[in-house]
């Protein structure tokens, strides 16, 4: 089973906020996050691994 992160969590991991990352996704740089049955973001191991990238690209 894959690992499941909120965006607390992943903005927490990364160093950003989680606006930063709302942002990136109404901008279309990363993909929308799947939501969970509360309509909570809700991201894999994957998509931390994704933003980590775009985030390498930027900086």
């Amino acid at each position: 089973m894959e690992d499941r992160y909120t965006i607390t969590e992943v903005a927490e991991k990364l160093g950003v906020t989680t606006k930063t990352i709302t942002r990136w996704e109404k901008a279309g740089k990363v993909k929308q996050a799947k939501r969970d049955w509360r309509g909570w973001r809700i991201y894999s191991s994957t998509d931390l691994e994704e933003l980590k990238g775009l985030i390498e690209a930027v900086y």
